[in-house]
């Protein structure tokens, strides 16, 4: 199962932060963050 999670904006260290959550899980249920492997700009298209 893969999942993406929009989360609410909230302040943090005086700016807002927009951020989303992508995940899968692996055979077993086990959550796994999805990330890049390498630096990315933000706003990038997730594909």
């Amino acid at each position: 199962m893969l999942v993406l999670e929009n989360l609410e904006p909230r302040k943090m260290m005086g700016l807002e932060s927009q951020g989303m959550i992508l995940a899968a899980s692996d055979e077993n249920d086990n959550p796994i963050l999805i990330q890049p492997i390498k630096e990315v700009p933000n706003g990038s298209t997730i594909r």
